[in-house]
């Protein structure tokens, strides 16, 4: 094996020219060579045999990442991205199959490349679903313009991609929404509309829940200290009718397991109940 990579790695930052003439300075490799290369890697774990593969085909990634730059994204994330799914073609490729690298290599590229459209185009989710992930990519390279589609575009490209019409139309919407800010612009009156402004929850603010947390566990300590100073029957009592998680007791159900009245059994509650108030009070 006479294929040799010793160029350095390029990375997809900074002048982003100058990595994709360092990509393509890398040789094109022969299918014996990928052959060889390939099967180091995955019979003996050749790390420099993966790199010679990657190395080879950064050039296919910039070619494919060229290719969503209508998405408005950076073209080096672009990359950065298809590498990744690269490498992951990489590990997974087997010689024996008879298939070129570049073949099984460009369905990782494009998951990576879709992936990251779908997590940063929009703050909410274009598509949620594999069938819907796939009828964004094809409604967006099959759509011409941005005007909205007349009902029989709609219905020719449904039957194009196989979809109902309602499910094109949907995802028309989602595609030509835009963005809006979440701190939106203020008016010459001083105000501002933005959703920030009715999306925040200020128990939910840092201090303010902090600040609750440290009272719950105040309120959990002082009603543990106070069940611990009542006696044992007025602490069942208690226990029983107002901290059971279920199936709380009646005072005729406490008066019968204590052969009391019911009215002596609401008399020792509220006698309790009155001695932890004065506790709690104290603790919190």
């Amino acid at each position: 094996m006479t294929y040799s990579m010793n160029l350095p790695v390029p990375v997809a930052v900074g002048n982003l020219e100058s990595y994709i003439q360092a990509a393509n300075r890398f040789p094109l490799l022969t299918e014996a060579e990928e052959i060889g290369l390939a099967r180091k890697f995955r019979q003996d774990g050749d790390i420099e045999a993966a790199r010679g593969l990657v190395l080879s085909h950064l050039r296919l990634v910039v070619s494919v990442a060229r290719g969503y730059l209508g998405y408005g994204l950076p073209h080096a994330d672009l990359i950065q991205e298809g590498n990744v799914g690269l490498m992951k073609a990489v590990k997974r490729y087997d010689p024996e199959r008879g298939v070129r690298l570049v073949s099984f290599a460009i369905h990782w590229i494009k998951a990576e490349i879709h992936e990251y459209i779908l997590r940063n185009w929009r703050l909410v989710k274009i598509a949620t679903t594999k069938a819907q992930r796939k009828l964004f990519f094809n409604l967006r390279s099959l759509k011409q313009g941005l005007n909205t589609m007349s009902g029989d575009e709609v219905g020719a490209m449904a039957k194009q991609l196989g979809v109902k019409p309602e499910e094109v139309r949907e995802m028309e919407t989602r595609l030509t929404g835009r963005d809006v800010a979440m701190d939106g612009t203020i008016d010459d009156d001083g105000e501002s509309f933005a959703p920030i402004a009715y999306l925040a929850d200020p128990a939910e603010e840092p201090s303010e829940a902090l600040a609750n947390r440290e009272m719950e566990h105040l309120q959990a300590e002082g009603l543990k200290q106070a069940l611990a100073h009542l006696d044992a029957r007025s602490r069942r009592i208690i226990e029983r009718r107002w901290l059971a998680e279920e199936d709380t007791a009646t005072l005729h159900e406490l008066a019968d397991e204590y052969g009391v009245s019911a009215e002596r059994i609401r008399q020792i509650e509220a006698k309790a109940m009155q001695k932890m108030k004065g506790m709690l009070a104290h603790t919190v």
